[in-house]
């Protein structure tokens, strides 16, 4: 294993508990994309199929019982916890996910390496991962805010699936007939997705940056700039887990 494929390993794993921080600490589960998340445990369910046959190593088994698990968990808060229910965002969140499944599963049975069913639901998982984050941008995009958390869940999914193309890369190179297009172009159309989201998510923590930035003491800007633009720039970056500010996306 690289260390690409360990960072992203990491990192969507810390992006899961990043979730589960919010659902469980705050007890809400506003923001968040229930479709999604749906979405997402029908990929790990038919991906790791071949937990009960096939014996990798000790760090994969237990990758995949967490992201089941997890993927399991959050599903159940968001349906059926009495607290967190309630903060769930259903008027907003009205993509037709199951739109999607059907699709995927008609190109996993065109498209596969190899015409078994462990092999199609492997590739359909991985098809559906491409897309399955759509129903969370959409969301987004309609309540046109974001708190902290959520945005940094969605930002890390981002980076994952950014290192894995970079593992990808790294491999090419350095194995041998080391070639997997269905892999390589669902992950390029999944990262492809995050593009917008990345571009304001970022935009905003550099504004974020240089707010604080010009309102140091070191930079010794003239105290009139400082009053008149520093002040309201610095109120903007105050930014808590525990007050779970939120962030406002443009129309």
């Amino acid at each position: 294993m690289n260390i690409f494929r360990l960072a992203g390993d990491m990192t969507h794993l810390l992006s899961v508990l990043v979730l589960l921080l919010k659902i469980h600490t705050i007890k809400s589960c506003a923001g968040i994309s229930l479709k999604t998340q749906e979405l997402y445990f029908l990929v790990f369910a038919t991906r790791y199929l071949d937990i009960f046959t096939d014996y990798i190593s000790l760090y994969n088994t237990v990758m995949k019982l967490i992201f089941l698990g997890s993927s399991f968990l959050i599903v159940w808060y968001m349906r059926h916890h009495k607290i967190v229910r309630r903060s769930y965002d259903k008027e907003h969140d009205t993509f037709r996910h199951f739109f999607l499944v059907l699709p995927c599963l008609v190109l996993a049975l065109l498209i596969h390496e190899k015409f078994t069913l462990k092999e199609v639901l492997w590739t359909f998982s991985i098809y559906l991962e491409a897309v399955a984050i759509l129903p969370q941008l959409v969301l987004l995009q309609r309540t046109r805010n974001i708190d902290n958390l959520t945005g940094q869940y969605v930002f890390l999914l981002g980076c994952y699936r950014s290192l894995y193309i970079l593992n990808w890369i790294y491999r090419f190179f350095t194995e041998k007939n080391y070639v997997h297009w269905i892999t390589w172009i669902a992950g390029l159309v999944q990262t492809a997705l995050y593009a917008d989201f990345f571009y304001y998510y970022l935009r905003r923590y550099i504004y974020i940056f240089f707010s604080i930035f010009l309102c140091s003491p070191a930079t010794r800007i003239p105290v009139v700039l400082s009053y008149t633009v520093c002040a309201p720039l610095c109120s903007l970056s105050v930014c808590s887990w525990k007050n779970n500010v939120k962030l406002e996306l443009p129309a």
